[in-house]
């Protein structure tokens, strides 16, 4: 069983990742905190797929390097992708902060919700 920690550290580290995040989102009422929560939730399912992608002496799929497995590339651009998402998820919900601070006066979700109740 330690074996099995100490070399499959990298799939442990991204659970605890992704664990935190949904912990955050789930028991904040902050919305910046929510946001933090979900950017920690991103980078456990990044880390996931990149280990997922992981081959023990892979080589990059370039001509003439043929001897030995082949590591695919795609989980490493589909993480690149999903960073460039994630960045802009992030700033439109940052943006959509500012919006309801400025509306509403306040980041906590139960006060907000008081006063579109009281509207």
């Amino acid at each position: 069983m330690i074996d099995l920690l100490t070399t499959h550290y990298n799939y442990i580290a991204s659970i605890l990742l992704v664990g935190i995040g949904l912990y955050v989102v789930m028991g904040s009422s902050n919305l910046v905190r929510k946001v933090i929560g979900m950017n920690i939730f991103q980078v456990g399912i990044f880390l996931f797929f990149v280990t997922t992608g992981y081959v023990d002496g892979g080589v990059p799929p370039v001509v003439g390097h043929t001897e030995g497995p082949i590591v695919s590339p795609l989980p490493h651009v589909l993480i690149l992708t999903a960073i460039v998402v994630g960045v802009s998820l992030t700033a439109v919900a940052l943006a959509l902060i500012v919006r309801i601070y400025n509306g509403y006066g306040s980041l906590d979700e139960d006060v907000i919700k008081e006063v579109q109740v009281d509207d």
